[in-house]
């Protein structure tokens, strides 16, 4: 990329400059490349010569303009000039700009990918709930992040694997094993009470009716542990099933469907338990067992095995991890959590240290919450059901894609609303309308020289010299750029933020451009641009999980 080769012409700048003394042999600090947001500053900036004053003592200005007379010719640079109070701001050459084009349109479908992962193996866990109730709204948060992350990683060069973790042990599944027991005894009429922290939902009366008129009666008849056991597997698997159907129609798959049982039956709890004993890193007090997190940075140990001896949500997530990591060699590991978890952060990555593994390998995404809303007015609970929103309502009433864009449309960090009149409104003031209509009209001129049998292979890019024109040629060739800021950021959230950014340049284009007219040569230039904007636009939306219609 262009950013690169400007960091290198830099690079040599500075060591020549060094070289002939007219700079202290000093260690080059990191050298970035900016686009300034006033345009009149350029197409590129850097403050390196303000760094390089801070460690030299040298005016950062005398520092700019001593490296500008260093740079060499390129055929991509028509201006770098030294701006207050120590930037170097470069421009591009129309001429380059407009051959970009023929450049985007060369690379094809592969524009934009990079080969930062090397093939690095990574694993995306997301979404991973309970399998005790359906999906909600921050859910979809969760599991619209991982996918779309996934899609960028991939693009990058990485090995991805998306992984669904299953936590169908412990203490939760129990309760929601007797709540399923006293809903089912109560659809045939027997007098049975909801345990006071089980789960009351309506879901649970629906999925008792469910099991009944599959089976009928034949639970009632057993004693009542071994009706719970065998009503509360068939509860989890349906539960499951809808999950899975759910996350299907938002575009979610997964490679692994990973089950928190497994952890106990394949033995990975006691081998991990095993070895961090070994190493210390466990002790016995109050009649529990507690990693010794404090010894590690920590302010506070944590328990992993109860005084009952049952292992804590911490203790499973350990085994889990080491799984992950011991077990099936994932050169790095991505969480992807909601907001409940955000304590449960550092004493992973302590745990993950203990095991001999280093730190940065894990990284954790926490999502903020999701709140509904009708305009202005705050949507809490199910017109239909009573209960909190489903995220299958929420697809139903606004469509996949515009789920999945609204649940992008801001960084994970930050709570966000979800305006449901909003996502459904057919104008240019819905983000999804808006950049999919961008889409669909670029189809239709597309569809018009098809008609006409206009031939744009040999079109002259070199003559598109407006600023309309070499304004959406920019707006392109940030793409590759983009993907290399989500790849290291984690911040798929710019996806649509650019999405609308090109839009709203296309759209700009469009009006002052007309694209099909009578000057032949400049027609087939410009379908060149109109194509390339198409293919950009569509593998933007694309990588969003959602749909690039042809029609609207």
């Amino acid at each position: 990329m262009l950013r690169k080769r400007l960091i290198n012409l830099l690079t040599e700048a500075v060591n020549k400059a060094q070289k002939d003394g007219k700079l202290p042999s000093i260690g080059l600090p990191e050298i970035t490349i900016e686009r300034p947001q006033n345009t009149e500053h350029g197409d590129y900036a850097s403050n390196l010569p303000l760094k390089l004053a801070r460690l030299t003592r040298v005016n950062p200005m005398v520092i700019a303009k001593e490296l500008l007379t260093l740079l060499p010719y390129t055929e991509e640079i028509e201006s770098a000039i030294a701006a207050p109070p120590g930037f170097i701001n470069f421009t591009l050459k129309n001429n380059w700009l407009s051959r970009q084009a023929d450049q985007i349109l060369q690379a094809g479908k592969s524009y934009g990918d990079n080969d930062m992962g090397h093939g690095k193996r990574v694993q995306v866990e997301f979404v991973s709930i309970n399998p005790t109730g359906p999906l909600h709204v921050g859910h979809g948060r969760g599991a619209i992040l991982g996918s779309t992350l996934a899609n960028i990683l991939v693009a990058s060069g990485y090995e991805i694997e998306k992984e669904y973790y299953f936590n169908d042990a412990g203490s939760q599944m129990d309760v929601f094993k007797r709540s399923l027991y006293a809903r089912y005894l109560q659809r045939l009429g027997i007098q049975a009470e909801v345990p006071e922290n089980g789960y009351h939902g309506n879901y649970m009366i629906d999925l008792a009716k469910e099991i009944i008129d599959e089976y009928g009666d034949k639970f009632q008849k057993l004693s009542e542990s071994e009706a719970i056991a065998q009503l509360g597997e068939i509860g989890i698997n349906k539960v499951k099933d809808q999950i899975k159907k759910d996350l299907k129609l938002l575009r979610v798959e997964f490679d692994i469907w990973f089950r928190e049982q497994s952890l106990y039956k394949n033995g990975q709890y006691e081998k991990v338990m095993k070895l961090l004993r070994g190493k210390n890193h466990l002790s016995e007090k109050e009649g529990a067992t507690w990693f010794v997190s404090t010894s590690l940075g920590e302010d506070k140990d944590n328990v992993v095995v109860r005084s009952n001896g049952a292992p804590t949500y911490f203790a499973t997530d350990i085994a889990y991890h080491y799984n992950k990591f011991i077990e099936r060699h994932f050169d790095s590991v991505i969480n992807i959590w909601g907001a409940d978890h955000q304590g449960h952060v550092a004493r992973m990555k302590a745990v993950v240290g203990a095991l001999g593994i280093d730190p940065e390998q894990l990284q954790i995404i926490i999502h903020q919450m999701v709140t509904l809303r009708r305009g202005g007015e705050l949507v809490r609970v199910s017109k239909r059901t009573g209960d909190l929103i489903t995220l299958r309502e929420v697809m139903d009433e606004v469509g996949v894609d515009a789920c999945r864009f609204f649940f992008l449309a801001r960084s994970a960090n930050s709570q966000m609303d979800f305006d449901l009149e909003l996502a459904k409104r057919q104008s240019q003031e819905n983000p999804v309308y808006y950049v999919q209509y961008a889409h669909a009209r670029i189809a239709s001129i597309m569809r018009l020289a098809e008609e006409r049998r206009i031939n744009y292979t040999d079109g002259d890019v070199s003559l598109m010299t407006t600023t309309p024109e070499l304004t959406l040629i920019r707006k392109l060739l940030y793409f590759p750029e983009l993907i290399e800021m989500v790849t290291i950021t984690l911040e798929p959230h710019h996806l649509a933020y650019y999405a609308q950014e090109l839009a709203t340049t296309f759209h700009a284009f469009y009006k002052d451009c007309r694209v099909v007219s009578d000057d032949e040569a400049i027609t087939k230039a410009r379908l060149k641009l109109v194509n390339v904007t198409q293919m950009v636009l569509a593998k933007t939306l694309n990588l969003m999980g959602m749909t690039a219609p042809d029609r609207m």
